[in-house]
């Protein structure tokens, strides 16, 4: 066992291991402090087969685990000559089953070796490492402590192609360091001639414990089983993944002799395991692919997760996350200003919740005046802009499974432009120009109107450059005010089509436009004064269009 915290958890485990006639040796951390090292020998003085080796500094991906584990076998296979296997574990692992069933399983296979081992080609799971380069380089620098210099050597090495000789007849190999080795493929590779010569090249590889030993038992073993008999699960980000009490029934169901990373403080998993064979587990063949589909959709879940949720692992990451809102919804510009009283009107067209402009300068325009929405979404300005991405996500995913409208325009906050058009889940219908009918309608001094006019447009039309470019994934259509108004039913019936919250007849009435009358007028009184407003489309100075044109007289015959 090699121990170097929660040293109560490990003097229980070891005292369950030596209960059945199990030969233990313990190694401790050589940063465990003298005095805490000297109660725990004492603490265990009564157990005649449980004994402690040479201390050493182990320290992640150094040589002090490998020299741990050469000590601690070579002090087992010493003292106690009637063993036949030895099993590599922690101070964290914990046995799943009874120990006699292990002995049984062990038994019945005398020349079985049990160590993950596979050549650096074969091995997928290495995760923001070095693969083939952590056996030709040197690395005389602790990761953890000296990251710099270890960085630095490494860019030193590559620079000046620097590689080291591999010692003859060895094929590298890696895997779990958490083994199970006969006594006869052990010995061999501790009673090696060549050991010095492999101690001193493994040495200086990066994280040893997983190549020293899957490296050499390839030389000896006569059978080997390319699989560790502990369950030991890692996340994407390679780290160990750590077993609470709540997965108590997931670790019942793996079938493994032993498991790590158990968290010193799960009672119930102590109380559980380590208990006589009638509390224990069925007898059956280790299968921890039984649960590795539960790991895998944990995994999916931390890195993907929920189409629309954000996590802290994920959120400060653009682009990270799995889809960008959680549900469909519209946005509509221009609309609200070319009819009256458009929002109840699609309201009542479709069902849909139908909110003004979410990014108004004032407040957020929640449906039917509300002030607080779903989540406790405000509709204070200044908390919406501290961070308008979130302000949407957030409204979406709290409204999930009612369609969310609301209308935008050039006056409205527009740093949400680039995450509307890249979200797929947005449906984007623009009346390019619109924004001049309120300008029309007002009473404003000619002056203001054409300066807030080259304002508007300008803002418009950056944000159709956005709309408009490849990497927009929301769905868009954009017409001019002058196309729009000339035949508006089709626009409109397909826009309510595509929402498609229910089963919509034809339509047989648009919204009421407002009064255009002198609006091209307008717009020629703009270009006058040198603003040209382009978005609008051609509209002719006579006449501007009208939400009612006169309706002709029908023709009659006099007899």
């Amino acid at each position: 066992m090699l121990v170097h915290t929660a040293l109560g958890r490990a003097e229980q485990v070891a005292r369950h291991w030596a209960s059945a006639d199990v030969p233990v040796v313990i190694h401790v951390d050589r940063k465990v402090p003298n005095a805490t090292y000297d109660k725990f020998v004492a603490a265990l003085a009564d157990v005649p087969n449980v004994l402690f080796s040479k201390r050493f500094r182990c320290e992640w991906g150094t040589w002090g685990i490998v020299a741990a584990s050469q000590a601690a076998s070579e002090l087992m296979l010493a003292s106690f000559p009637d063993v036949r296997h030895v099993y590599l574990a922690s101070g964290s692992c914990l046995p799943l089953r009874p120990v006699h069933e292990l002995i049984d399983y062990l038994a019945e296979r005398p020349r079985t070796d049990f160590i993950e081992s596979a050549t650096t080609a074969d091995v997928p799971w290495t995760v923001g490492g070095l693969d083939e380069e952590r056996f030709t380089m040197r690395f005389p620098f602790s990761w953890k402590r000296h990251r710099y210099l270890f960085d630095k050597a490494v860019n030193i090495q590559r620079s000046l192609n620097l590689k080291r000789k591999m010692p003859h007849g060895l094929v590298p190999h890696m895997g779990s360091q958490w083994w199970c080795l006969t006594r006869q493929t052990l010995s061999a590779i501790l009673q090696d001639p060549e050991r010095p010569k492999y101690d001193k090249y493994f040495r200086h590889v990066w994280i040893p414990d997983e190549s020293y030993f899957q490296t050499l038992s390839r030389l000896y073993s006569t059978n080997v089983e390319s699989r560790s008999l502990t369950l030991s699960k890692f996340d994407f980000q390679g780290k160990p993944h750590i077993f609470y009490d709540d997965h108590l029934q997931l670790l019942r169901r793996s079938d493994c002799f032993v498991a790590r990373k158990i968290w010193p403080y799960a009672d119930r998993l102590y109380e559980a395991f380590l208990t006589d064979a009638a509390g224990a587990m069925k007898k059956t063949e280790p299968n921890p692919g039984k649960i590795d589909r539960i790991f895998a959709k944990a995994v999916e879940r931390r890195t993907r997760g929920r189409s629309g949720l954000y996590m802290q692992s994920r959120f400060p990451n653009e682009d990270w996350e799995n889809g960008v809102t959680a549900a469909e919804y519209s946005m509509f510009q221009g609309f609200s200003e070319l009819f009256e009283n458009f929002e109840p009107w699609l309201n009542n067209a479709t069902g849909a919740r139908v909110h003004g402009h979410l990014f108004a300068p004032e407040r957020a325009e929640f449906a039917e005046g509300q002030t607080t929405l779903n989540g406790a979404l405000s509709d204070n300005p200044i908390q919406r802009d501290y961070n308008p991405e979130t302000f949407l996500t957030n409204l979406i995913w709290n409204t999930r499974g009612e369609r969310q409208c609301f209308q935008f325009g050039p006056l409205d906050n527009q740093d949400i432009n680039w995450r509307i058009a890249k979200d797929p889940n947005a449906q984007i219908s623009v009346i390019t120009g619109a924004w001049a009918v309120p300008l029309f309608r007002s009473n404003m001094d000619f002056v203001d109107i054409r300066r807030i006019a080259a304002t508007l447009q300008k803002v418009e039309s950056e944000h159709m450059d956005v709309l408009r470019s490849p990497y927009t994934k929301a769905r868009v259509r954009i017409w001019t005010m002058a196309e729009f108004i000339e035949a508006p039913m089709e626009p409109l019936q397909g826009i309510l089509d595509e929402i498609g919250q229910a089963r919509i007849r034809r339509l047989s009435e648009a919204p009421k436009m407002v009064d255009l009358h002198g609006f091209g007028q307008f717009l020629q009184n703009l270009k006058n004064q040198g603003m040209h407003p382009y978005l609008m489309g051609d509209f002719p100075v006579e006449r501007g269009p009208t939400s009612n044109p006169e309706v002709p007289r029908k023709p009659y015959l006099v007899k």
